[in-house]
């Protein structure tokens, strides 16, 4: 649930992704990536919002994010700021996100999202059988990681966690719009917690 809260918390920018999600690919292929034109075929915007799609498709669109240009040729007309954690995009050309149009996607943090004419969020939630975060008049947030994955570095001496999160909420800069996307990441996993013989127990008799 820690990570699910945090894939839905909208509260971070985009360019800190790289400074916060290790990047599964080589330095060598980044820059390979960055120097040439991104695939158009390459990009499925729908299965990334969906959640059916990899870290590595994810992170392929940060071209686009950091170039305006690369956005253009895509298609992606780049909007002003409208939320502080938000960067967003009109669609020349509307996409289709579980049964529903839209024209206009954002990127923030780990996530890509689609931003829905639908002022309320919950019967979309309820739909795709997503867990309640939060729920409350003015904010409403729901969510259900779908892949979660250990991958241990032996050579760095640690262990990585794979997850992938759909998302469903609500956010005030953007009235009567539901925002749902996907949050892709990689994190360290936490280390684990103390063995229980080494605390003193409530339950030991004096």
């Amino acid at each position: 649930m820690r990570r699910l809260l945090l894939s839905l918390a909208l509260s971070l920018p985009f360019p800190a992704l790289a400074q916060t999600v290790p990047a599964p690919s080589t330095p060598a292929a980044t820059t390979a990536v960055d120097a040439e034109k991104l695939d158009l075929a390459r990009i499925d915007l729908p299965a990334l919002i969906e959640c059916r799609k990899e870290l590595a498709d994810f992170h392929y669109l940060a071209p686009a994010l950091a170039d305006p240009l690369q956005a253009v040729a895509l298609g992606w007309r780049p909007l002003p700021q409208a939320n502080l954690f938000m960067t967003e995009f009109m669609l020349n050309t509307p996409i289709m996100v579980f049964g529903h149009a839209t024209d206009h996607i954002a990127f923030t943090g780990d996530s890509i999202i689609g931003l829905l004419d639908l002022p309320d969020p919950r019967p979309l939630a309820k739909q795709l059988e997503l867990e309640t975060a939060i729920d409350t008049p003015a904010k409403a947030m729901f969510g259900k990681e779908l892949v979660s994955i250990e991958e241990p570095n032996a050579e760095a001496g640690v262990t990585f966690i794979r997850s992938v999160v759909l998302n469903v909420s609500n956010v005030a800069s953007h009235p009567g719009k539901t925002l749902v996307g996907c949050s892709y990441s990689l994190d360290l996993a936490e280390d684990p917690e103390p063995a229980a013989a080494t605390a003193p127990s409530v339950d030991a008799a004096p």
